[in-house]
């Protein structure tokens, strides 16, 4: 009988995972003591059991609940050590998870308000990113995003600082939050100012909304690559014009699941991106909210949608060549997949 390899031992680049989203359960619980935070009884009740929340978000309540318990997190960070425990741990567990590159997704506008304002919040964790890939070892860099519930001058002031900080560890530019408000056009200009500073495009697209959610992300955005992106396969032309462009789609199946996008596991359409030559990069998105990691994602793939051993190889290399890691990291990473399958 064939020998199973381990999922976490394959190398692979992690382009999807959300700054407050990444936080260990613990940590949360114990930031809200420390602080004195009043933590709601839903997302008490899962961070203390293990269990994630029952969420969905198909509709705008459903939406609205999901971000409250995402709210309540992020007021449980405070501080600059807090940002540090928070970059520091959220590598730990991808290097367990066998990631060679992390591209965590922030919101400075979020934690500036207690951090001293938007330039201070940012060098802080640009600090704590450092700091964080000396200490694990993991490549590390920062994609800041926009928020589409926010006015688009917003957007374009997160863009300037995120360009500023290109140099210091930003390579990217996103646009978070529910894709059915905020039309992706209202944010070209953000995004023409983060691709002239030489950030990659990285809008989410293609979760709650669908394939025209996707189709404006390219032709607005101009996008690099889609956060989720799942929705394209309702259209057949579009999945080809992901696969010409090479445009990656960081799919997060497990999010997918918990929002109700797709009922179970195995609707995931990631044998229909996979097959129509879609770039993927799997992502755990959110995973104190999810209740799953980096490594899960690939065992889902196995598991509910039979991608054997060379496929996740293949996923891997797909999720490496969609980051903004160095050429030599890169090289490094994918030659540690080849090794992988031969062992």
């Amino acid at each position: 009988m064939e020998r199973v390899r381990e999922v976490s031992e394959l190398p692979k680049a992690h382009l999807h995972l959300h700054f407050t989203g990444s936080m260990r359960p613990g940590t949360v619980l114990e930031l809200a003591d420390k602080y004195g935070v009043r933590l709601p009884e839903t997302l008490s009740e899962a961070l203390t059991s293990g269990e994630p929340p029952q969420l969905r978000a198909t509709d705008e309540r459903g939406w609205f609940r999901f971000q409250r318990l995402y709210d309540a997190a992020r007021s449980c960070i405070r501080e600059p050590e807090d940002i540090q425990r928070l970059v520091r741990e959220a590598a730990e567990e991808d290097v367990k998870d066998g990631s060679g590159w992390l591209e965590i997704q922030v919101d400075p506008t979020s934690y500036a308000p207690r951090l001293g304002g938007l330039i201070p919040t940012l060098e802080i964790i640009l600090d704590a990113v450092r700091s964080a890939s000396r200490e694990t070892g993991l490549g590390m860099r920062v994609l800041v995003a926009a928020n589409r519930m926010k006015h688009p001058l917003d957007a374009r002031t997160l863009a300037r600082l995120a360009v500023r900080y290109a140099e210091q560890g930003v390579v990217g530019f996103g646009l978070s939050n529910d894709e059915r408000r905020g039309m992706a056009r209202d944010f070209d200009r953000a995004f023409a100012i983060a691709r002239e500073g030489g950030l990659l495009s990285a809008p989410h697209g293609g979760e709650l909304a669908g394939p025209s959610s996707v189709r404006d992300c390219l032709d607005d955005l101009h996008a690099t690559r889609i956060g989720h992106g799942v929705r394209a396969a309702d259209d057949p032309r579009l999945l080809k014009r992901l696969a010409e462009r090479g445009v990656t789609c960081e799919v997060c199946p497990t999010s997918n699941v918990a929002l109700g996008v797709y009922e179970k596991p195995e609707d995931v359409p990631l044998r229909t991106l996979y097959e129509a030559g879609v770039p993927m990069a799997l992502g755990a998105d959110d995973p104190l909210l999810f209740g799953s990691r980096l490594a899960d994602q690939y065992e889902l793939a196995r598991r509910c949608h039979g991608f054997t051993d060379e496929d996740l190889a293949e996923l891997a290399r797909q999720s490496i060549r969609g980051s903004a890691a160095p050429s030599d990291v890169q090289e490094k990473l994918l030659s540690g997949v080849d090794h992988w399958l031969a062992s």
